[in-house]
């Protein structure tokens, strides 16, 4: 079976030509096989996951799919053709500095009203009935009359795609950084299945991300039905995949990971070809753990501590060289930590200044 092309527009230019992102689409053989949104490239610099999404559509093509699947490459076109000299910034929006990828919508539900004005439905007209509303948010929010930025109305665009699937995935890279999986708490379980030695397991708080914007309405929905006796299980699953660094494309590697993210999806249901899960050990980490460590001076960094590579307290970091102060002991600060950690991702540059986000870096580590 063949995808079919379409595209989203999601704004328009100054000199009137429309912002459009390409959309690849494939019909479900059956309606009750979960429906899978795959995003790619929300951040210009990012682009690894259309690797991953072209190899997708190469071994979905080929294989029995039963649930619908939208795979859609290339999804900030502001943020993509946003460079300077050989970079590509694309990380904010120019015009108002906001993160692309914390833009989409909170929904300002009140779900306990809301819950008890549908709570004669069954589970599965409950889950299409809010589904719907979250749907009709979103619709409401870009026809405001007061109009919307260019950044939320890609976000929200985006977003609306996301709320019509069962399964949403979105594909990021680090600056420096290796493979890492953001995944709720609920459904931690799934992170087995991608081929991602790192889990950070993520609790229900909306910071502006695609994962969260998918689950946590649903997350909050089922907890308030939890407290008034009725059992449901969460009805999305979202994740983000963090595909090492960004500024390549490595067509291999994106192999690697589509088979990770195909496992994930035989598991589900959503194929019916059997693709196993790669044979790897994976570690999780709950967000409170993930630290941040800043620089304690200006200078230029040698970072020493490779992302992906087990740390142990004491050893080296990163270095700090100052030259203007050669000759003082001020002319190369060597870095440690004094806990076990594993680096997941640094800066991209070797200046910085004081205070600068050096690495990332799990704590607290268990076995997933």
């Amino acid at each position: 079976m063949k995808f079919t092309q379409s595209s989203l527009n999601v704004g328009e230019l100054a000199t009137g030509q429309e912002l459009s992102i390409p959309v690849y689409h494939l019909a479900a053989k059956d309606p009750s096989a979960p429906k899978v949104f795959v995003q790619a490239n929300v951040h210009g610099a990012e682009v690894q996951g259309n690797a991953v999404i072209f190899q997708l559509l190469k071994q979905l093509e080929n294989m029995d799919v039963q649930g619908e699947v939208t795979l859609l490459p290339l999804a900030n076109p502001l943020g993509i053709n946003q460079k300077s000299g050989e970079f590509t910034l694309g990380r904010f929006d120019p015009i108002t500095g906001v993160n692309w990828n914390r833009e989409y919508l909170e929904h300002s539900f009140d779900i306990p009203t809301w819950y008890q004005q549908h709570c004669d439905l069954d589970n599965g007209q409950l889950a299409e009935a809010f589904r719907a509303h979250l749907l009709g948010s979103c619709e409401a929010h870009l026809a405001n009359p007061w109009g919307v930025t260019t950044g939320k109305r890609l976000a929200v665009s985006l977003q609306m795609l996301a709320h019509q699937a069962d399964i949403v995935i979105d594909l990021h890279t680090g600056p420096k950084s290796c493979k890492h999986l953001y995944c709720p708490e609920y459904d931690r379980a799934s992170a087995r299945f991608f081929s991602i030695p790192y889990s950070l397991i993520i609790p229900n708080s909306f910071g502006g991300a695609m994962d969260e914007a998918a689950f946590c309405p649903w997350w909050e929905l089922v907890e308030y039905a939890a407290s008034q006796g009725r059992d449901m299980p969460v009805p999305v699953s979202a994740f983000t995949l963090e595909l090492a660094s960004q500024e390549r494309i490595d067509m291999e590697d994106a192999l690697e990971d589509a088979m990770g993210i195909l496992a994930y999806l035989s598991y589900r249901g959503v194929i019916m070809d059997r693709v196993v899960a790669a044979d790897m050990q994976r570690f999780g980490c709950l967000l409170k753990d993930y630290k941040k460590y800043h620089a304690p001076k200006g200078g230029l960094v040698e970072y020493l501590a490779q992302p992906g590579v087990p740390l142990k307290a004491g050893a080296p970091l990163a270095n700090i060289l100052r030259l203007d102060c050669y000759g003082t002991e001020e002319e190369l600060t060597s870095l440690q930590l004094e806990q076990d950690c594993v680096p997941i991702l640094h800066f991209a540059s070797a200046s910085v200044y004081q205070g600068t986000e050096l690495y990332k870096l799990m704590t607290n580590l268990f076995v997933i």
